[in-house]
């Protein structure tokens, strides 16, 4: 553990919290935010979306059951921070989530009145904040919170997109998995793509905005062949490889700041299946000509009810993302909404009315959270094979 060294939040705002370190010594500064779920903070500080950000965790204990390989969502952690109110341990039933963080660098503060910075962060919106344990003055991490620059700028997504092209292979093998640095399995280093595979299995290429494991996963146990694209894949590369669907996936930052990636979404609309989720959502309204805009405070959390317009029914979801879309019917023709959040009525999805295009707010997949919106991958499954048999994914 930690031990009793003492640590500094300071947001830009001019409000400090103090505690003890938790995870690696140093300061860092990044955009907070607060997640909602009770379990699963494994899945949530390993999910490229939370990249640039301190995670505040409103529930109280953190680290309880230890960390497994099979619950990470990349290969790495990837939020900036840590905030947590009452750390504990996992009684040596699994790895202790404490000493992965310090390994892999990622500082944190614990003993923090994370009711109080929740309802600061809701009253105030997202704010810049710098964590400290190395002793320097609260109004000096003040200072460093304010000069921070925002979550913004397409580099965000450069940083956790494939570095190359690959062909998923769920990373988890039967029995132990073996263990490499930060308790990540060895086996989650990308794969290089490998000649053209036999058989008649679905191929289903995904951009890479900051993908979640089990996003590939699901795809994969619907009977996809899956390969993942770096988010500045050309057109051509992807359409080489002769795919019957295309997924655009969740990530970090803003929309706005990665035009190619729209370029890319409006392009393929109307050539194959597609399906946005969480920032791929985001980039696929844009490629209609909608406008994105940012949260008071975002959606993080496992317990988002969103309902469907046409039905009334109500799913749970896992969200985590800071943007949205503002729906516009004037630009929106062949497009209808379909699902909305009933908390705050923002938009969590839209669909072309005739072609095989879909884009979902929220994580179907629910890494950690409920597994309510699982059918939009069935959904999206039945549209590979007709999109195969009329030839659309051979272009």
């Amino acid at each position: 553990m930690g031990g009793l060294r003492p640590a500094l939040l300071a947001l830009e705002d001019g409000t400090v919290f103090r505690g003890f370190a938790y995870g690696a010594a140093g300061t860092a500064c990044a955009e907070v935010v607060f997640h909602t779920s009770m379990a699963g903070y494994t899945e949530i500080l390993t999910d490229p979306s939370y990249r640039g950000q301190f995670v505040t965790f409103s529930y109280p204990l953190i680290g309880n059951y230890g960390v497994s390989p099979d619950d990470h969502e990349s290969d790495r952690f990837q939020a900036e921070g840590v905030v947590v109110r009452e750390a504990t341990t996992s009684g040596g039933v699994a790895p202790e989530l404490e000493p992965l963080l310090a390994e892999r660098g990622v500082v944190g503060i614990r003993g923090v009145d994370t009711r109080a910075l929740v309802r600061r962060l809701r009253e105030a919106g997202v704010l810049k904040g710098c964590i400290d344990s190395t002793g320097l003055a609260a109004s000096e991490l003040v200072d460093r919170a304010r000069a921070h620059p925002e979550v913004t700028g397409g580099d965000f997504v450069d940083r956790v997109s494939a570095p190359a092209a690959y062909d998923f292979e769920d990373p988890v093998p039967p029995g132990p998995a073996p263990a490499g640095p930060g308790g990540v399995s060895a086996s989650f280093v990308p794969r290089p793509v490998p000649a053209p595979l036999a058989g008649a299995a679905p191929r289903v290429a995904v951009v890479d905005c900051g993908v979640k494991r089990s996003i590939l996963r699901q795809l994969a146990e619907r009977g996809a062949r899956v390969r993942v694209y770096p988010a500045r894949v050309a057109r051509a590369e992807l359409l080489a490889w002769r795919p019957d669907g295309v997924v655009f996936s969740n990530g970090p930052g803003d929309p706005v700041d990665v035009p190619h990636v729209v370029d890319l979404a409006a392009s393929l609309i109307g050539t194959l299946p597609v399906l946005g989720i969480c920032l791929g959502h985001q980039v696929l309204a844009r490629a209609l000509g909608m406008e994105t805009y940012k949260l008071r405070y975002g959606h993080h959390g496992g317990n988002h009810p969103v309902g469907e317009i046409a039905t009334g029914r109500v799913a749970i979801t896992s969200q985590n993302h800071n943007y949205c879309v503002r729906w516009d019917e004037a630009r929106a023709r062949d497009w209808e909404p379909t699902l909305r959040n009933l908390n705050d009525g923002t938009l969590e999805g839209f669909r072309h009315r005739s072609l095989p295009v879909t884009a979902i707010q929220f994580h179907p997949e629910a890494g950690p959270g409920p597994h309510d919106a699982r059918p939009a991958f069935d959904d999206f499954a039945r549209t590979l094979a007709p999109a195969r048999a009329a030839g659309t994914g051979t272009m």
